[in-house]
């Protein structure tokens, strides 16, 4: 099965009520995890690399990493950058072979925004690869993205018709009250589905994404907490929110922080309770275990889009 975009995976998830998982991806056995799980329960994948995990593990390795678990899987699986903050790494990133890429100008004006949005749709169009944009901003930190409560903002529907229709992208991640990292919510989770039912009856069939979208498992918080962290009052937003917002408009939903989680918690415990362990292979392998059933149960539970690859 070759790399492919996410034009096809869209059209069937916004027909199909159900939305397609993109997770975040470091190294070798993150990658594994999530496409063993895909591969059980026959699912496709969109696999995101940040820019910092490009620096971290280096665009070549893992392309090929990549390029190896599609041979083991033979799935559908999308190559996408996640959140490409210039003209630049959008282009470095499709010249070596992604299959879509995020522009992520929501830090700038409007106009600006659309500016370059526009210029990273032109040439990658060009080379038959996808783009998601983004109009409105998510609180929190991921990465080299970090915004205050006082800086996030809603989505505006009528711009994001704007938006979208003057710089022909191909998706558009919106803010409607998830947020990046573990600490999301202050009071109680809340995602505002009138602004994304808006969207929807403005552009209907065009594919909406929801970034900062783990759930934040307890079950990981609180072996973290017992293991040394310090998580206390980290909660996420309720996969049953997911799974609305994935029968409506919402075609891509992005999952790291579940997956950092699932990792390091696994890794911290295997390391309490067998101190003297020091073959990487003994943790990392359980860590391995953890992303994979975690993915299976987002795949199922959350995305729906098992059986649909």
């Amino acid at each position: 099965m070759p790399i492919v975009t996410s034009t096809e995976m869209f059209k069937k998830a916004y027909e199909g009520g159900y939305a397609i998982g993109a997770f975040n991806v470091n190294n070798m056995e993150i990658i594994q995890g999530i496409t063993e799980a895909a591969k059980e329960v026959r699912a496709p994948l969109i696999l995101q690399v940040s820019a910092g995990a490009r620096k971290y593990a280096n665009h070549t390795y893992l392309m090929k990493l990549i390029e190896a678990a599609i041979i083991e899987t033979d799935l559908p699986v999308c190559i996408h950058l996640d959140h490409g903050d210039s003209f630049e790494l959008c282009k470095a990133c499709i010249d070596g072979g992604f299959t879509s890429v995020m522009i992520d100008g929501s830090f700038l004006p409007f106009e600006e925004n659309v500016r370059l949005t526009k210029q990273v749709v032109d040439y990658a169009h060009s080379k038959g690869v996808v783009v998601e944009g983004e109009l409105g901003r998510l609180a929190g930190i991921e990465d080299d993205v970090n915004v205050s409560d006082q800086e996030a903002a809603f989505t505006d529907p009528a711009q994001a018709e704007e938006f979208v229709e003057r710089t022909g992208v191909d998706s558009l991640a919106i803010a409607i009250g998830t947020s990046h990292g573990a600490f999301k919510f202050k009071g109680e989770p809340r995602l505002r589905f009138d602004i994304l039912e808006e969207i929807q009856r403005r552009m209907p069939g065009f594919p909406i994404v929801l970034h900062g979208a783990s759930s934040v498992i307890p079950e990981y918080v609180e072996m973290i907490n017992q293991y040394g962290g310090d998580l206390a009052g980290a909660k996420g937003v309720p996969e049953e929110m997911l799974r609305k917002a994935a029968s409506m408009a919402v075609c891509k939903i992005n999952i790291d922080s579940d997956l950092r989680l699932a990792f390091t918690a696994t890794i911290r415990k295997y390391l309490a309770e067998n101190p003297g362990h020091f073959d990487p292979r003994q943790y990392l392998g359980p860590a391995r275990t953890a992303i994979k059933e975690m993915v299976k149960h987002k795949i199922i539970n959350v995305l729906g889009c098992d059986g649909k690859a």
